[in-house]
């Protein structure tokens, strides 16, 4: 029994203290897009309240489905794998910028795109070694970020709710996956209120 797609793809945003939680995670459901030769995501219902008196999902799906991290191993034989990384690579300070507008990328902060970066944007991750870059990166983009051992966050959903020019805490954590070359995480922004400043 897979999930409805129309189940749970509304994304959420929840205030509280003077902060605000924006989900930037997709829902993993049954039958979701994949990448095209990637394994197909299943979600079926092994067990039941009625046989078991519980209830527990059989999942089939690749390290990369929904919206996931990537280790440098994912495009890099012999490069870090998930494991290998220290927890506290996957969160941090972070701030959404324009891929055209490089003098405007901080140092010190993961860096994501609501927009398309292509690898013309490399020489200056480079320059800058963020602790993690995201959003809309070109493979040829994300597979040099890795080959520096930045690790990247792909399939992420409402950065445009983010406002531009302003810090924010990430978190993504992966699975501790043995020799990972990705997990899906769930992403999640923190930014502080305008008045809270």
């Amino acid at each position: 029994m897979g999930v409805s797609p129309s189940v749970g793809v509304s994304i959420g945003t929840r205030e509280e203290h003077g902060m605000r939680w924006i989900d930037l995670s997709r829902p993993i459901y049954s039958g979701m897009p994949a990448y095209p030769g990637d394994p197909e995501v299943s979600i079926e219902v092994a067990h039941t309240y009625a046989e078991h008196t519980w209830e527990l999902r059989r999942m089939t799906l690749g390290t990369h489905a929904g919206t996931h991290v990537d280790a440098p191993s994912h495009m890099h034989p012999g490069a870090a794998s998930l494991d290998e990384l220290p927890v506290e690579r996957f969160c941090g300070k972070a701030r959404v910028v324009r891929a055209d507008a490089p003098d405007e990328w901080p140092p010190n902060r993961g860096l994501f795109f609501a927009e398309t970066a292509g690898i013309e944007c490399a020489a200056r991750l480079k320059e800058l070694a963020p602790p993690f870059v995201g959003g809309g990166l070109s493979e040829e983009l994300e597979r040099a970020l890795l080959g520096h051992g930045i690790i990247t966050f792909t399939d992420l959903v409402e950065l445009e709710r983010i406002p531009p020019g302003v810090d924010f805490m990430f978190f993504g954590f992966p699975l501790r996956i043995a020799g990972g070359d990705g997990s899906p995480v769930r992403a999640v922004a923190l930014l502080e209120e305008e008045g809270e400043r």
